[in-house]
């Protein structure tokens, strides 16, 4: 009988082992989440606080950690779901002014091709939000990063004329929220943005450009928002600010208003610098060389005339780099529809290389004529030998070779009128100055035909002082 009732009991026990080891596996993990839930429970109530002892609070880790806790104290603290932020401070009431203030850290770049520059710069706003004040002891304001802006309401400035614009976001968004205990707020943003800015290129490389960048609220007229410069003058400022190929010459804030027929009237705010361009960049690349291209198409008048491959190649080669010049010159320039002052001085040498090249085709061709004239009336002797007929090909100069003279041939009856008939011209009277001017332009015209080595002289003394005098012309009218 005992037997028996020990059986039963082991086959008891043996029954309710599994039941019991499934509970004891089962209830354990319940309590690490009801501890997990209560930690977490006592994070969003204290911070990150850290939790002792079935999600009891250690207060001194509390006080030592309060850091992490700021954005809800503070969230708190500003009563920020109490009120609608979508609305701007003072809605239904007088216009909200915001002050704005600019500090200009760099300008990045200025286009010509597109007409455009590239500045970066802190943008700070001032205006006060009752609804974000909060009580103080000791009247500190509280500093937040860009989590807070999302949630509370911010001047909707933006820049007119904007091609590209961001704000910088390494290794946070470099925004800034400050606010102080009476509601006052200072809100600070670090932009880089790519605005137009018309430039006229007629004075261009001797210009000064004037490029303004514009700042606008997008949603509120002046009836709802006044922008203003926080600290007139002074609210506009600048680092120490170098670039290649302008010197600032000044930065001066201003303001004035927009009208828009769909929306009205708006407040907008100007940030003006004036741009002066370096010129000894286009000097060393432009203007110089274009100077000797010039002067080098004059040493031409110095070689002998009948030297024609010579002043022929250097004419040439003349012409061909001032065409590379004024090419590279107009492809970094943009396409406008005036004439830019690089132009006129690049066009002016070209004119001038170019009748260089004229002159000596001139000078080649009234040779030419001169001779054949000589060999046309002159009857060439049986003692002219070789060394003289050379002189008639382009060989030597006129002055090395004596050419005998000539008898002149027995009279005519024709030369004898002829003779008594330029006899009886020159006696009678003039029939008036136009017929003495042409006779005196063909009679030079002749004369310098007959001695085509007079051209190269007095184009030696006038190219240089021609050229000379447009140089003093232009730049004393533009520089």
């Amino acid at each position: 009988m005992r037997l028996a009732l020990l059986a039963l009991r082991l086959m008891c026990l043996a029954w309710l082992w599994p039941v019991t080891q499934l509970n004891s596996s089962t209830f354990p993990k319940k309590r690490r989440h009801k501890e997990l839930h209560v930690g977490e429970n006592t994070k969003l109530k204290h911070g990150d606080t850290k939790l002792k002892h079935g999600g009891r609070v250690d207060l001194k880790m509390k006080k030592l950690d309060s850091t992490k806790s700021l954005l809800i104290k503070s969230e708190q603290l500003l009563r920020i779901e109490d009120h609608d932020f979508a609305m701007r401070p003072g809605f239904g009431g007088s216009a909200l002014p915001v002050g704005i203030d600019v500090q200009v850290e760099s300008i990045d770049s200025i286009s010509e091709v597109n007409m455009d520059f590239t500045m970066t710069l802190y943008l700070r706003h001032y205006w006060q939000d009752d609804r974000l004040a909060f009580p103080s002891s000791s009247n500190k304001s509280r500093t937040f990063d860009s989590r807070l802006i999302k949630k509370i309401w911010v001047p909707d400035v933006f820049f007119v004329h904007s091609k590209r614009s961001f704000i910088h976001d390494t290794t946070m968004e470099n925004i800034m929220l400050r606010v102080f205990p009476d509601g006052n707020i200072l809100y600070s943003v670090r932009i880089t943005v790519t605005a137009l800015c018309s430039m006229d290129f007629s004075s261009f490389p001797l210009d000064t450009q004037n490029c303004s960048l514009e700042l606008e609220s997008y949603a509120y007229n002046e009836n709802d928002l006044m922008l203003y410069w926080k600290n007139g003058n002074d609210s506009l400022r600048t680092d120490e600010i170098v670039l290649s190929q302008f010197f600032v010459e000044d930065f001066q804030p201003s303001f004035g208003l927009a009208f828009y027929s769909s929306t009205g009237w708006y407040n907008r705010l100007y940030i003006n610098f004036i741009l002066r361009r370096h010129i000894f960049f286009f000097m060393l690349q432009t203007y110089f060389p274009t100077m000797l291209m010039v002067m080098l198409s004059w040493v031409s008048f110095w070689i002998d005339r009948r030297a024609v491959p010579a002043r022929v190649s250097l004419g040439i080669t003349t012409v061909l780099t001032m065409s590379t010049i004024i090419t590279g010159v107009s492809a970094s320039m943009p396409q406008v529809s005036y004439v830019k002052a690089v132009d006129i001085y690049l066009w002016a040498s070209f004119l001038f290389v170019f009748l260089s090249v004229i002159e000596y085709a001139a000078v080649n061709y009234f040779t030419t004529v001169e001779e054949m004239k000589k060999l046309k009336n002159a009857k060439i002797p049986s003692s002219f030998n070789a060394n003289q007929a050379m002189a008639f090909d382009g060989c030597f100069h006129d002055n090395d070779i004596d050419l005998p003279s000539f008898p002149e041939g027995t009279s005519t009856p024709n030369t004898e009128r002829n003779t008594q008939s330029r006899n009886s011209t020159v006696s009678a009277p003039s029939e008036g100055t136009r017929l003495r001017r042409r006779k005196t332009i063909k009679h030079n015209l002749n004369f310098i035909m007959s001695n085509s080595y007079m051209i190269d002289s007095y184009s030696r003394v006038i190219f240089p002082m021609a050229y000379l005098l447009f140089n003093i012309l232009y730049w004393s009218l533009y520089a």
